[in-house]
């Protein structure tokens, strides 16, 4: 005879447990026990036989794991909140005593609590801790530029803004930034770091006005993990890349809106070195100082005769060089000299950048692009988007100190402004005209980041009418209306023209060498009879050649129809169910072809409105 089960033992009584039952057993209050539950990642459930734990009430009750709550009995930060509660009950039978002197003392010393080993748990592996790495970043960029109240603590925001700025010198650093789409939420940065996409949105720099209707205590919750994570995600990156954690910062620059120039990378190798020199001038020179010292200096050694080898093989390349000068370059097969294209001016030694060079594609998008960023266009984002490619860029002292150069630097391509202009193509007040830098609005660097090239500068000039900025997060399908087709397919045909004239061209060029050399085409006159005559055999062949196409014509319609006979034969065999879906997949496809359809036309009407 079988065990005779007892009520409570067996079922969704044991499997579940509400929220006040959990909180009788873990003896905390309700916001300690959000606070561990958002720390622990364990979130609410929904019983499947719900009536049946509510003994038939209609409550609304909140259910958890049995399994998860037993797991936070065992947690650190459980026995720290209950110390933090004894704590303040020590503190609050002071102040009532007027024993103030030992109230602030208490206060002082009130027990805190890491949540490193949370993040062990949480992350095992450093991959898992970059899939998780998307709302974190979005957080952290967020607190950083909200102003300080009573709902937002300083010591928050400044570890937001140092946090950020230390993942944002990474990226840079690493060449890892892969799309950038302007929203009007914020802006939209796309990262590839060890493989995975990390996707992440900044908000404007504007001034912030924090709303009442938000719980700014659980946001904190959050984003006391999120700190934490992002921290060892930083720590983990940069000692990879072989650099000091944390960054120095500049305090004079951070005082003067300095930005990212505040923050100082340094190698791991130089701080050693400089570790060992301050060891030895203090006198303080241990055994293991001593090792290190010596192998400091067996490196130094080595790089030095590294640097000399250098130094020689590029001094010898320089005397091939310059005897190749002198005496030319001589072909193997020909023995003629070959001739080497030098400037001539010194407007060609300036880049044209008028279209795009396969050489600037990738991580070093603008490696041969100097910028100067007028004091109206977001410095932080366009920093941190040219240098995350390469580019150096330069300001104006208004947006901060740091630039590295001035704005009549004749190294400068490109020169940023957005003010408002009277004509397209004039440049806004104030802003000095230099025939050497191309004039663009700041759209242009967004756009080549997310076509990976250096894209034509027409239409980005002040005062011209931008081209759509696409997001680039965004699949295309078959149908979709895309802003810029119509202008896509204007340039190609533009090109075919320009190929066109450019065959013509040379035709005429080669029949004016050919009377140059005494070749008059009026031989070759008995060839053109014979063309003549193959053209007039060739009109039967033509006739042959339309048969033969309306023979295809008519085999493609065939096909059609079959391939329509074998769809309507495939939904007569369909069930009821998958008949109504396939319906409403045609139908939204309808529907999204003529949306495609009316915004064609309303561009169209707008084009043609704007012509006459």
């Amino acid at each position: 005879m079988g065990r005779k089960e007892k009520k409570g033992e067996r079922g969704n009584v044991v499997k579940y447990i509400s929220r006040a039952q959990a909180l009788k057993k873990l003896q905390i209050s309700l916001a300690q026990f959000r606070r561990l539950c958002i720390l622990k990642g364990i979130y609410p459930v929904e019983p499947k036989n719900k009536r049946q734990l509510n003994k038939g009430s209609t409550l609304l009750r909140t259910f958890y794991y049995r399994k998860d709550i037993q797991f936070l009995l065992h947690e650190p930060v459980l026995r720290t909140f209950r110390e933090q509660r004894s704590h303040q009950l020590k503190i609050n039978k002071a102040i009532g005593k007027r024993e103030f002197v030992v109230a602030r003392s208490l206060s002082e010393s009130k027990p805190v609590y890491t949540l490193d080993h949370i993040i062990k748990e949480r992350y095992p592996s450093f991959v898992d801790a970059l899939r998780d790495l998307d709302d974190a970043l979005s957080m952290i960029f967020l607190f950083a530029t909200l102003p300080v109240d009573d709902k937002i603590r300083a010591h928050h925001v400044r570890e937001c803004q140092r946090l950020s700025a230390e993942f944002q010198h990474y990226v840079m650093s690493s060449r890892s930034l892969r799309k950038v789409f302007v929203s009007i939420k914020g802006i939209y940065y796309q990262a590839e770091i060890r493989g995975q996409t990390i996707t992440w949105v900044t908000p404007f720099q504007f001034a912030q006005l924090v709303p009442t209707n938000v719980d700014f205590r659980v946001m904190a919750t959050f984003l006391e993990i999120y700190e934490t994570l992002v921290g060892f995600v930083n720590y983990k990156l940069y000692s990879d890349m072989n650099i000091v954690y944390p960054p120095k910062v500049d305090l004079d620059r951070d005082a003067s809106a300095g930005g990212l120039t505040s923050y100082i990378l340094e190698s791991r190798d130089r701080q050693d070195i400089v570790s060992s020199i301050a060891a030895a001038t203090d006198g303080v020179v241990s055994a293991a100082n001593a090792a290190q010292i010596k192998e400091t200096a067996k490196r130094i050694k080595s790089l030095e005769k590294k640097l000399n080898k250098l130094r020689s093989d590029a001094d010898e390349d320089k005397d091939e060089d310059e005897d190749a000068a002198q005496g030319g370059d001589m072909d193997v097969e020909t023995d003629a000299p070959v001739p080497v294209a030098e400037p001539t001016t010194a407007e060609e030694t300036v880049p044209t950048l008028v279209g795009w060079n396969n050489a600037n594609e990738g991580k070093e998008l603008f490696s041969s692009c100097v910028f100067w960023l007028s004091r109206e266009v977001p410095r932080y984002s366009l920093e941190f988007v040219v240098k995350s490619f390469g580019g150096q860029i330069g300001w104006d002292a208004t947006s901060g100190a740091g630039s590295p150069f001035d704005m009549s630097d004749p190294r400068i391509t490109h020169h940023i402004c957005d003010r408002p202009v009277e004509k397209p193509g004039e440049l806004p007040a104030g802003v000095p005209r230099f025939e050497s830098r191309e004039y663009i609005q700041p759209q242009w660097i967004y756009d080549c980041v997310n076509a990976q090239r250096l894209v034509k500068t027409a239409g980005y000039h002040p005062g011209e009418t931008l081209p759509p900025h696409l997001s680039p997060f965004v699949t295309v399908n078959e149908g979709d209306y895309v802003p810029d087709e119509e202008d896509a397919e204007q340039d190609e045909d533009e090109e075919m023209d320009e190929g066109i004239e450019d065959t013509d061209e040379a035709t005429r060029q080669a029949e004016l060498e050919a009377e140059a050399a005494g070749v008059h085409f009026s031989d070759y006159a008995k060839g053109g009879a014979a063309a003549d005559v193959k053209e007039a055999d060739a009109k039967p062949s033509a006739a042959k050649g339309k048969k033969q196409q309306g023979k295809k014509q008519s085999a493609s319609s065939e096909e059609q129809a079959q391939e329509a006979e074998a769809l309507e034969l495939a939904k007569k065999m369909m069930s009821k169910k998958h008949k109504k879906l396939y319906d409403r997949i045609q139908s939204s496809k309808e529907h999204k072809s003529s949306q495609a359809d009316k915004l064609r036309a309303k561009k169209a009407a707008l084009k043609k409105q704007a012509a006459n």
